[in-house]
């Protein structure tokens, strides 16, 4: 099947690669790597801010909110022409794709001027304060508290897993304002400024490589929060949840979908072994884009699909494990992937990341915006007809 579209979509297609002929930095203006996903070099805090201001950054939003109100098909061209390019557009991607996403749905007109636009610009930076020691996936069993005497909260907790968040300027932060209430009830969202008093944000060390420093714990000890700094209603934070990570999850398959297009060049088979699992590699490509291409063609029509969503996570999140520990496998680990790359991602070194560090980085991507289990049981519910467990 070959994907074609119709002439207004080429035509947009056609203007955004202009730009990026025009804007795209030099490659010796992108020397200077990211050092978390909420740290944006120099330079591509300029880069971000032309793209927001030529209604490139996120072409679905509108103007105001660094885009052209672009429907479906055309965010899809957009996001295929900088992958065809491997163009990392923003260094922030929970800042741009969660949570100024999360405030421009749920927001004030006066949080949309203060957090959402200067996130977007790349001004500032977000992190996302969700998963805790006592609640991963089931944000519902969060700890962390904050009592409101109605011009302030007073916020004691901790967070775990917190990307970006020793580098990040703000934390959308998700705390229990009823304990009475019922589990997914009684939650609230907060935009808590990092360098409020109370504060400990703590680095946390990955397998990947010791200068790899992503994740952290943050930790919050009587920490005030004006009452203007509340995303949405009081109590009501299950709704802002939800809606951020469905603003996560909504194009979510394209990035694996992409991966593994890179690994298709990236990988070339030596063996006949080897070119059974690229075969397989090239199978779970063709695959993820068809489904995907379905889905896209549903969501430009306006139909939700919740449950397709799910497999193209799931299905996209572990094809790219399994082709990643594939090339693992056959090279030994030892040879590095040639990659031609602008703006590789969290990649401090001229040369691109080896197997091995690649093959541990996918487990992230079976975590990130529900894990797989999740998935599977939405995908049991909502596609099976299976009872809740």
């Amino acid at each position: 099947m070959k994907l074609t579209f119709d002439d207004d979509v080429e035509a947009f297609r056609a203007e955004f690669i202009a730009f990026l002929d025009q804007h795209l930095p030099a490659e010796a203006e992108a020397d200077e790597r990211p050092n978390s996903t909420a740290h944006i070099p120099e330079w591509a805090r300029r880069w971000q801010r032309v793209q927001f201001d030529n209604g490139w950054l996120l072409p679905g939003h509108p103007p105001r909110f660094g885009g052209r109100d672009a429907g479906v098909l055309e965010q899809y061209v957009h996001r295929r022409e900088l992958a065809a390019r491997r163009i990392y557009q923003n260094f922030n991607p929970q800042g741009l794709g969660i949570i100024a996403a999360s405030l421009i749905t749920f927001g004030t007109p006066e949080q949309h001027e203060r957090w959402a636009v200067p996130i977007l610009r790349g001004d500032i930076t977000a992190a996302l304060g969700m998963s805790e020691p006592e609640a991963g996936s089931d944000l519902a069993a969060l700890r962390t508290r904050a009592r409101f005497d109605g011009e302030r909260f007073v916020v004691d907790g901790r967070k775990l897993w917190t990307s970006g968040a020793h580098d990040a300027d703000v934390i959308l932060t998700f705390v229990r304002t009823d304990p009475a209430a019922a589990k997914h009830r009684g939650i609230s969202a907060l935009l808590i400024p990092t360098d409020t008093p109370g504060i400990e944000r703590r680095p946390i060390a990955t397998i990947c490589a010791a200068d790899d420093v992503d994740f952290n714990e943050v930790t919050f000890t009587e920490v005030e929060v004006p009452a203007e700094n509340l995303v949405g209603e009081l109590h009501r934070g299950w709704k802002v949840a939800n809606g951020s990570l469905g603003h996560e999850r909504n194009l979510l398959w394209l990035g694996y979908a992409d991966r593994l297009d890179h690994l298709l060049t990236d990988f070339t088979p030596g063996t006949e072994l080897d070119a059974d699992r690229y075969a397989r590699l090239v199978m779970d490509a063709h695959a993820l884009r068809l489904m995907g291409s379905a889905a896209l063609a549903r969501a430009a029509r306006g139909d939700a699909d919740t449950a397709a969503i799910s497999v193209l996570k799931l299905f996209g999140s572990e094809a790219v494990q399994r082709a990643t520990e594939d090339a693992l496998t056959d090279t030994g680990g030892l040879e590095h992937p040639t990659v031609t790359s602008l703006f590789s991602p969290l990649n401090p070194e001229p040369t691109a990341p080896g197997w091995f560090e690649r093959y541990l980085r996918t487990f992230a991507h079976t975590v990130a915006g529900g894990t797989s289990e999740i998935q599977r049981n939405i995908i049991a519910q909502h596609v099976l007809g299976l009872p809740r467990p």
